[in-house]
């Protein structure tokens, strides 16, 4: 087979077309819709999206060609999951600890008895590397059912070098193991020694900013660096000698902040030129200021928010301010256990404030801003010469994104140029002719 193609034929599309950098203001919520039109991709990368009906396309000699009759569906683009924690083992004490929040305890009061983050700690120091990348598979497989088609991944459940180099591996084996064996996944994996202290080890602070880093640095430059900043955690002192340390070294940064507290990181973070400050449901009025007035983006994690305790960013006041958000999943065993990006983009409409369209550029273009992905490989854009990365709705408006709650995801969902995912679509699977005369080709639905 000399190559693959696919056509989207009649779909209302979402092409997220707008200026360069974190979408603000009035492109905060412009999707760049084509009413009525077709998007055709040959060998993983867009060739050409058109108004109207598909022109009838030529097939090379040997190429596979899937054409798709998207008649009262939107097109969009894959979700950018920009946080995720998703790579980890043991779920049995977080459960419990679940349990105990429900009766009154406090996350924070948890982290400190040695339970929460340090729960999945043990397990993940406990779990081999195939163990811990099967784990990490079944959840992307879930993630991308549900449309996403780039995801972030945190290290931060090892908390020494060698279970943070493991971490940082498997991370590397199933993104390559994926794009050789199935379709290109786009993952960025984020060192994220900095998640908390362990306080069984001595001067853990010097040890993950004057050991850890360093090491890790030597297999993964340039890796984007990453630290949780609350009380019972990083201090601001701490977490911004950490992140000036990175960013000497040529890492991006980014920084958990203003969860629980808010300890003044926010601004520290948008001084240092951190691509994202993420959390933020305890962010000061002044704070948000700031953030707005910065190119730093605020990324929503509001499956948190549902899961622990009912506060969540106010995105409102940032979009409102000027700023530029991004909405995330925060896939995590602790505070946010679910996969769900449509999840994600309903909650941050009904709970951080954002209307329906601001959050889909949240939950896209915004979020491939965040990791730095929207210039060179701009999977959140559907255009001539981008990836051929997109998702079929199971609804003839994209309001039902968020609208809808815990449904069952989009009908088709393409990475690559290839199907990842599909669902009671329509399609047509066409193989070429080996012989350039031959007038006839065969077809079937798939």
């Amino acid at each position: 087979m000399n190559g693959h193609a696919i056509l989207i034929d009649n779909a209302r599309i979402l092409t997220l077309e707008g200026p360069p950098g974190p979408r603000s203001g009035p492109w905060h919520g412009e999707l760049g819709v084509v009413e009525e039109g077709w998007v055709f991709a040959r060998n993983g990368t867009i060739e050409a999206v058109g108004r109207g009906r598909a022109p009838q396309m030529e097939m090379q000699e040997g190429e596979s060609f899937l054409a798709v009759d998207a008649s009262g569906l939107v097109l969009m683009p894959t979700w950018t999951d920009c946080h995720t924690h998703a790579c980890w083992t043991g779920n049995a004490n977080r459960i419990q600890e679940w349990s105990e929040l429900r009766s009154g305890r406090s996350y924070l009061e948890i982290l400190e008895d040695g339970g929460g983050i340090m729960s999945t700690v043990r397990s993940v120091r406990d779990a081999s590397m195939t163990e811990l990348s099967d784990a990490f598979l079944h959840r992307l497989t879930a993630m991308i059912s549900l449309g996403t088609g780039t995801i972030e991944v945190k290290s931060g459940y090892g908390l020494n070098l060698e279970a943070e180099l493991k971490m940082m591996r498997s991370l590397h084996r199933t993104a390559t193991e994926v794009s050789s064996k199935f379709f290109p996944m786009r993952m960025q994996g984020t060192f994220l020694g900095a998640h908390a202290i362990d306080r069984e080890h001595p001067n853990y602070v010097e040890y993950c900013i004057q050991k850890m880093l360093p090491k890790i640095l030597e297999e993964f430059p340039c890796v984007p660096v990453d630290a949780y900043c609350e009380e019972g955690a990083w201090s601001p002192d701490d977490t911004e000698r950490l992140l000036r340390t990175a960013k000497d070294q040529g890492c991006p940064i980014r920084v958990h902040a203003d969860q629980f507290n808010d300890l003044g990181m926010t601004a520290r973070a948008v001084a240092l030129g951190a691509r994202s400050v993420d959390h933020l449901e305890a962010s000061l009025p002044e704070t948000l200021d700031v953030l707005a007035n910065s190119s730093t983006v605020g990324v929503m994690l509001p499956i948190c928010g549902l899961h622990i305790d009912d506060r969540f960013a106010d995105g409102r006041g940032i979009v409102d301010r000027g700023g530029s958000v991004a909405v995330a999943t925060n896939c995590n065993p602790g505070s946010a256990p679910s996969p769900s990006m449509p999840l994600a983009v309903a909650l941050a409409v009904r709970k951080n404030g954002l209307t329906p369209n601001e959050a889909i550029v949240a939950g896209t273009w915004n979020a491939a801003c965040v990791l730095g992905i929207q210039s060179d490989e701009a999977t959140a854009m559907i255009a001539p010469g981008q990836p051929a990365d997109f998702q079929l709705l199971d609804g003839e408006q994209e309001g039902c994104v968020s609208w809808e709650l815990a449904s069952a995801g989009p009908r088709l969902v393409v990475i690559g140029g290839k199907v990842a995912h599909q669902r009671a679509v329509a399609m047509q699977h066409i193989e070429s002719p080996f012989d350039d005369n031959s007038e006839d080709a065969s077809g079937g639905e798939a």
